[in-house]
C-alpha cells in the first residue's frame, strides 16, 4: 500500500471487473431502485447494468488496489469537473451484465488536511472489451490516513 507521500497526481492504478446477473439482482434489492426501463428491458439474456451499480462496484475495486488496501481511507464526496459545469459522472455507453469492464483510477488532486490526514481525487475511466468509454467519473474525493497502520 502507499503512504498519502507516495501519491502523485496524474498516478494511474488499473483493474478490470464485470456485474453478474446475480449481483445485479442484489445490487437492486439492496438499493430498492425502481427503474420502468430497466425492468422492462431485464428479460432480455444480458441484463443492463444500472449506473449507480457500475460506479459502485468501481469504488469497490478501487478499494481494493494494492496501491489502496490497508490504509484508512473514507469517501467524502466528489466536486466534478469545472469543464462539466462541476457535474461528476458521465455514462457514455452501456454496460450489460457479465462484460468486462477495464477500469482506470487517476490521482487529479492531492491536498493535505491537517497532520494526520490528506485529501485525494481520483479520476475513475471504465471501458469495454472494444476500449469503448462506458463511464467517466471526475474528482472523487477521499480522505486518507497520512501514515497507514503498522
Amino acid at each position: 500500500m502507499k503512504k498519502f507521500s507516495e501519491f502523485r497526481v496524474g498516478e494511474s492504478f488499473y483493474s478490470t471487473c464485470s456485474i453478474s446477473d446475480k449481483e445485479l439482482e442484489e445490487y437492486l434489492n439492496f438499493s430498492r431502485v425502481r427503474n420502468a426501463f430497466l425492468e422492462d428491458r431485464q428479460k432480455e439474456e444480458q441484463k443492463i447494468v444500472s449506473g449507480r451499480a457500475i460506479l459502485s462496484r468501481m469504488e469497490g475495486e478501487f478499494t481494493r488496489l494494492n496501491q489502496i488496501y490497508g490504509n484508512h481511507i473514507v469517501f467524502v464526496g466528489t466536486d466534478g469537473d469545472p469543464k462539466w459545469e462541476n457535474r461528476n459522472t458521465r455514462f457514455l455507453k452501456t454496460l450489460y451484465t457479465d462484460q468486462v469492464l477495464k477500469l482506470k483510477f487517476t490521482v487529479s488532486q492531492k491536498d493535505d488536511i491537517d497532520d494526520e490526514y490528506g485529501k485525494i481525487g481520483i479520476d475513475y475511466e471504465g471501458t469495454n472489451q472494444e476500449g469503448k468509454i462506458i463511464v467517466l467519473s471526475k474528482r472523487n474525493i477521499y480522505r486518507i490516513k497520512k501514515e497507514p497502520p503498522k
